[in-house]
């Protein structure tokens, strides 16, 4: 197939190098975003995990490049450490195909700074030479910047990758104070798969009249993912996912849950009874989180437990399955937990635990566009449920009930005595009339109170 990325206006180096990493056709949000950061333009780029984004400002950026000056020339922040060390990966990668056609690249310094790494190594590094391309998590790119040891005088390039997460994990202010450290004439990008109110106050303090491109999916989900729907009940949930990840053999299995500490129980359980799950939360420590993510992407584990925020953070190929313990609070997370699997046109199965009480969430997310298949678990087998709302449809007609007219209808024989509907009615009216009564007088002793007092 033709490299069809030759419309951006794209050195030719780059457009070569571009099939170095076998792209050949750009994405929607490609399509949209790299002509205006080629223009110069500030960028406030919306899309959803998976959409390309992160070539949509790599590509302009190695574009922007000059490989002869030794000073630091973009600055990329990412929230989470998994998701700096995917960046930096992606970078690393490009680099490589570009140094294959143009040796000035060879040489390129790309440094990744995050969390739990050797500070210490890293700043002696620094102390030698500056790398040119920078990407870092926002607490030691702060930490760096605070004490001069990284040098941002010449920086041209700003991205904020994520910013909505870097929101949600408390990150907000250390990104502000890296923004306001930045030179005058920057570029800056953010992308983020939501623009919360809270995040508004940040852009306008620093990009300079960005253009916002909002880029829609077609669908919620990838058209390639089974989404089931299995209602626990009263069942032990951690029995239920052991029957769901032993019915068949899954290449790869992502059970997702709310907390660190469901993560942990589960993750424990399931070692218990003989399968080895990997389990992934801020709770580990940072070295061994790094550890399990090599073994991880190694394919020593079959089994996964997450957390929501690692969702964001995970990009690991092959995985066939994801299980939701349970529905996010965040609806939005619903969405990255899902997408892990069916990528890439191959096929994938998405099993969403709910309860009673989540009745309303799964409506919520219907009315985002998921499309449910009600199953229940059976003989270790998941089977058909006709009609997920049959009951649910039954309890609107006593709910709008006064409880004392509920116990009226509960006490309905099989053979019903002559009378009794129109005195189950005329109970009702008579309620609605004391009630009425009630509210006006409530209302009159206001008015003349509040007269009172004027």
């Amino acid at each position: 197939m033709t490299n069809q990325f030759g419309q951006f206006n794209l050195k030719t180096e780059i457009v070569k190098a571009i099939d170095g990493i076998s792209f050949n056709k750009p994405t929607k949000v490609q399509k949209r975003i790299i002509p205006p950061i080629i223009a110069g333009r500030d960028v406030v780029g919306q899309s959803q995990t998976g959409s390309g984004k992160t070539h949509a400002f790599l590509l302009p950026i190695f574009n922007g490049l000059d490989p002869s000056l030794e000073e630091t020339q973009a600055v990329i922040t990412s929230p989470s450490r998994e998701l700096a060390e995917q960046l930096y990966q992606a970078f690393r990668d490009f680099q490589k195909s570009l140094a294959a056609i143009d040796e000035n690249f060879a040489d390129l310094r790309i440094a990744d700074y995050i969390g739990g790494t050797d500070r210490n190594k890293q700043i002696r590094q620094l102390e030698r030479k500056q790398p040119q391309i920078v990407i870092g998590t926002p607490g030691r790119l702060k930490d760096f910047l605070s004490k001069n040891f990284l040098l941002v005088n010449q920086n041209r390039f700003f991205v904020v990758d994520e910013a909505d997460m870097a929101l949600d994990m408390g990150f907000l202010e250390d990104v502000d104070t890296i923004a306001s450290a930045m030179p005058d004439n920057l570029q800056m990008l953010v992308f983020s798969a939501t623009i919360p109110d809270k995040l508004t106050p940040f852009l306008k303090r620093y990009m300079k009249n960005p253009l916002i491109e909002e880029i829609p999916v077609s669908t919620v989900v990838a058209d390639t993912i089974d989404n089931y729907l299995l209602a626990t009940k009263s069942k032990d949930k951690n029995e239920v996912i052991f029957d769901l990840l032993t019915r068949k053999e899954s290449y790869l299995t992502l059970v997702f849950a709310n907390t660190k500490e469901r993560v942990h129980e589960l993750a424990h359980f399931l070692d218990s009874q003989g399968l080895k799950a990997a389990e992934v939360h801020g709770g580990i420590e940072p070295r061994e989180r790094r550890r399990t993510m090599k073994r991880i992407k190694k394919q020593e584990f079959q089994y996964v437990v997450a957390t929501d925020l690692a969702a964001r953070g995970l990009d690991i190929q092959g995985v066939s399955e994801v299980i939701n313990d349970d529905i996010p609070t965040d609806l939005e997370f619903f969405i990255h937990r899902v997408g892990r699997t069916g990528r890439n046109g191959l096929p994938g199965t998405a099993i969403t635990l709910y309860g009673p009480d989540e009745e309303d969430k799964v409506e919520e997310l219907e009315k985002l566009g998921i499309n449910f298949q009600a199953k229940q678990l059976k003989d270790h087998q998941l089977i058909d449920v006709k009609d997920r709302n049959r009951r649910a449809r039954r309890r609107p007609s006593q709910k709008q009930l006064d409880p004392e007219l509920v116990g009226l209808v509960k006490k309905k024989k099989a053979h019903v005595k002559p009378g009794y509907r129109r005195q189950i009615k005329g109970a009702i009216r008579f309620k609605q009339m004391k009630e009425n009564k009630v509210s006006q007088r409530t209302a009159s002793r206001a008015a003349r109170k509040a007269k009172k007092n004027r």
